[in-house]
């Protein structure tokens, strides 16, 4: 048994200050609970903060069975949840309740118009405020202390908290730095809880450039189509020194993680004859294959780096090369791990969970957000869905 520690005794405890714990928290302190959210860094929602810097995309304006269909295998168990509170309801949510003005842009992706998060996590924290929520920042979830307490360490030393409702929202595996590391699944296992291993998701995929790659490093690959498995997509990727990342790597980064390969298609907006017809022209007039490549298909330079990098032997007739060019392989190396992910999948298995995401093997004790075993295209998935369980289980608790 742990050391004796002071014993904090109070009606709802949330493990974590990311989106989905200040959804639960929400409902549950307008419900009349007692609300004390334990924040293991020096403030709250940092990951929310970080995913916010480049445009915070909140959700996807689009009908909500196709929005829940995109979870692919994690659709069933979360469907229930995003028909409770769907794409329309998160940007009311954030339009109506928390008085952020929000848009829809081309791809139907929602942002708020400020395209970051901050004011949008001001304007919550002043809601939560003004019901009494209390936030204890710097108090670390270290496992379990005298008769099954949560135990903290904090600023003035181990404390040990127990609660008539529990909502653990202590976040995956990826981005580690901002917080979510992933270390609490020793303790929930510790008492019985099955959890999954983690593995990285929306992610890049290493390649072992030649130094031919080096000036193109940061460069966009744009006006691309991309294929791995049954899945193909228009998108953009990006060459990095590590390999390849971007939106169309991460929308077929579960297919690629499964095992799928990896084509592109340089130039999707002309069909595979016509591509043939210009490199052989181009022949015709003895030009190189970079200047037709450059002159007769309009690839720039990344497009061509990429192209030498990959079409190896280069082929000599223009069948050939089309049809290079129109499925150009990728050979890789696997991907980025968990520390350069965007989210993760694993955590804690739906097996452990009720309908209610209350755990099996401790009752009052909810699970919500990217701590369990579920995954998430990028545009706005990830974060609807983390609100949408943070609310299915406050619900429940209340």
């Amino acid at each position: 048994m742990s050391a004796a520690a002071p014993v904090i005794h109070v009606d709802v405890l949330i493990i974590g200050a990311g989106p989905s714990a200040l959804m639960a928290a929400d409902h549950l302190a307008h419900s009349g609970r007692r609300v004390v959210m334990m924040e293991g860094k020096p403030s709250p929602a940092r990951k929310f903060l970080m995913a916010g810097k480049s445009g915070l995309n909140l959700t996807m304006d689009q009908s909500q069975e196709a929005f829940i269909a995109a979870f692919g295998p994690s659709s069933n168990h979360l469907a229930p949840m995003i028909r409770a509170f769907g794409p329309k309801d998160v940007m009311a949510f954030v339009r109506d309740v928390l008085a952020q003005p929000i848009f829809t842009g081309s791809s139907h992706r929602v942002f708020p118009k400020a395209m970051k998060a901050s004011p949008m996590l001001r304007a919550w924290l002043a809601r939560l405020d003004a019901v009494d929520v209390e936030i204890r920042r710097n108090c670390l979830w270290v496992g379990w202390g005298a008769d099954g307490a949560f135990r903290f360490q904090t600023p003035d030393g181990p404390v040990d908290v127990t609660a008539k409702t529990t909502v653990l929202a202590l976040g995956g595996a990826s981005w580690p730095k901002l917080g979510s590391r992933g270390e609490w699944t020793a303790h929930l296992a510790a008492r019985g809880v099955e959890t999954v291993p983690f593995q990285p998701m929306n992610m890049g995929f290493q390649v072992a450039w030649s130094a031919h790659m080096r000036p193109y490093f940061g460069h966009p690959l744009k006006s691309l189509s991309l294929t791995a498995g049954s899945k193909s997509l228009r998108a953009e990727a990006m060459i990095v020194a590590k390999g390849l990342e971007g939106g169309g790597i991460y929308a077929l980064s579960r297919q690629m993680r499964e095992g799928a390969a990896l084509t592109l298609d340089l130039v999707p907006d002309l069909d595979r004859t016509e591509v043939q017809n210009r490199l052989a022209h181009g022949f015709a007039r003895k030009d190189s294959v970079s200047n037709i490549l450059r002159k007769a298909l309009r690839l720039d330079g990344a497009k061509r780096a990429l192209f030498f990098e990959l079409c190896k032997p280069l082929p000599a007739s223009a069948e050939a090369l089309a049809a290079c060019l129109k499925a150009l392989p990728v050979l890789h190396d696997g991907p980025f791990g968990l520390e350069r992910a965007i989210s993760s999948s694993g955590g804690v298995a739906w097996t452990a969970l009720d309908a209610n995401l209350q755990l099996h093997a401790l009752p009052n004790v909810y699970c919500v957000g990217e701590m369990v075993d579920w995954d998430a295209p990028t545009g706005g998935y990830l974060l609807s869905a983390c609100f949408a369980m943070g609310l299915w289980a406050a619900k429940a608790a209340a």
